[in-house]
């Protein structure tokens, strides 16, 4: 099944039960881009286990003068796992290179965004990730018609207010579909 014409940048993929990868079990993942070449997204709700802000900033040698040492970091998919990723809010601009991804929504991916946050001079709200998620050419598309996926509209508060735990029912809530009603055997007509 092809699905064309998608522009899915800026929105959430939502993992349907059974999508067979226990790495996106329950997984929300913000779409940072989408096009012909493929799509990249960071995954919201998978937090890494045992890392803190505090301990990637002690391995870069980054001094922080802020209390943000215990904010979690986030598993943001299994490509590039030891790649840092910043999902943040649009009004923080990188010095060196943030990619603006829809309005409420910047990613950057350069050390100067760390520094910052390490500063208090960082994004208002944000979330750090190891790792991306990635898909070739018309394998998000393959994927979503042999509903691995839903698609919503990505919420502000919903990235970076919802608990971990929270993010996966909250973004089925944003369809009206209840976590109970999903079934693994989904079908098409």
């Amino acid at each position: 099944m092809e699905l064309t014409g998608m522009e899915l940048t800026g929105k959430v993929l939502i993992a349907m039960p059974g999508i067979g990868d226990p790495r996106f079990d329950n997984a929300v993942v913000f779409l940072c881009s989408h096009g012909t070449e493929g799509a990249m997204g960071l995954i919201v709700n998978k937090r890494a286990p045992g890392v803190r802000l505090g301990s990637l900033y002690d391995q870069l040698e980054i001094r922080c003068h802020s209390d943000v040492s215990r904010a979690p970091v986030y598993f943001g998919g299994p490509v590039e796992t030891q790649r840092g990723f910043v999902l943040h809010s649009d009004e923080y601009i990188s010095t060196v290179n943030s990619l603006p991804v829809k309005p409420g929504f910047s990613m950057t991916a350069t050390l100067d965004v760390l520094e910052d946050i390490a500063q208090g001079q960082g994004p208002e709200r944000y979330l750090v990730m190891l790792g991306y998620a990635g898909w070739g050419p018309g394998q998000l598309e393959d994927e979503i018609g042999h509903n691995g996926w839903l698609t919503a509209e990505a919420d502000l508060d919903m990235i970076f207010e919802s608990t971990a735990e929270e993010k996966w029912e909250a973004a089925l809530g944003s369809l009206g579909i209840a976590p109970l009603t999903l079934s693994m055997d989904a079908g098409r007509a």
